[in-house]
């Protein structure tokens, strides 16, 4: 059984809870999770890499274990989500690791990446979006244009979407526990969780913003990337995972036959993905 360690730290005056394990020498990989999830959505996958690498898994302020400051005492947006992620890494003494991004943690990461190009050795994205071709039809429209109404967003953080999240897009769904959107709901039924992740909702449009310096950042990197796409994703659809060969034409592009939390389904796919994918570009 791998041991993961449940830590906090404090970083600007919150408390940030973060999961650990895996050696300390070894090459560093963080997992930054989606909406409307927590690193819970990493607990099968921290085990599958740890036996190699150190794995850190951390709930962005607001989200899961960490602390959750209400909307008028704190202003949620990207920016403030990644600049507390990074601060969290820099006080672990992190100085080069990989970054996994899904959902959310996408426009987190590469916030990251952009700012410190050095310090990241490789990104495997999973679902997580950096182009417009990558965007589904309907509400994920809405989402990036910043065009989503108070109904729009209040329906977001209902059982029935963080459902349907779950369960769209698998061939299977009874392959997903019902555990995952029941400890999901749980933690945004909270007083003042569901405006915390509405307000990163109504925000979320800045990061379409970003897309063209995320660009950039490719090109002139070079960061080695693997995509592990549930293909069949009808938030961030496939062609946004074959969008990143246009800006790094060795990129490792992988469309499984999965939804949005594709590791619920595919974790045996993805870690072997990542373990042979990491394996060959950290060095």
């Amino acid at each position: 059984m791998t041991a993961v360690h449940h830590r906090h730290a404090t970083v600007a005056g919150h408390r940030l809870f973060y999961r650990e394990a895996g050696p300390a020498e070894a090459p560093t990989i963080v997992l930054l999770h989606g909406f409307p999830t927590s690193s819970h959505m990493y607990r099968h996958l921290i085990p599958a890499l740890a036996d190699r690498y150190h794995v850190i898994a951390p709930d962005y302020l607001g989200a899961g274990a960490s602390d959750a400051p209400s909307v008028e005492e704190f202003g949620y947006t990207f920016d403030a989500l990644a600049e507390l992620t990074l601060g969290l890494l820099d006080q672990l003494g992190l100085t080069r690791f990989a970054l996994y991004i899904q959902d959310f943690g996408a426009p987190v990461g590469l916030r990251i990446a952009t700012a410190n190009p050095d310090r990241v050795t490789a990104i495997v994205t999973q679902n997580g979006n950096a182009y417009v071709e990558g965007l589904g039809e309907g509400l994920p429209q809405k989402l990036a244009a910043g065009t989503l109404t108070g109904d729009d967003l209040r329906a977001m953080v209902t059982l029935e979407a963080t459902k349907a999240q779950y369960l769209d897009g698998s061939p299977d769904p009874e392959l997903v526990s019902p555990d995952v959107w029941i400890h999901d709901q749980a933690l945004l039924d909270r007083s003042g969780a569901a405006e915390i992740q509405m307000a990163l909702l109504a925000d979320y449009h800045h990061n379409v913003g970003l897309y063209p310096k995320f660009h950039e950042y490719f090109r002139t990197s070079r960061v080695p990337v693997l995509a592990v796409w549930g293909g069949n994703d009808e938030i961030f659809i496939a062609d946004g995972a074959r969008a990143y060969a246009r800006d790094l034409p060795d990129a490792e592009i992988h469309l499984l036959d999965a939804g949005h939390f594709a590791l619920e389904t595919q974790l045996d796919t993805i870690a072997g993905y990542i373990r042979g994918f990491l394996g060959r570009v950290l060095r």
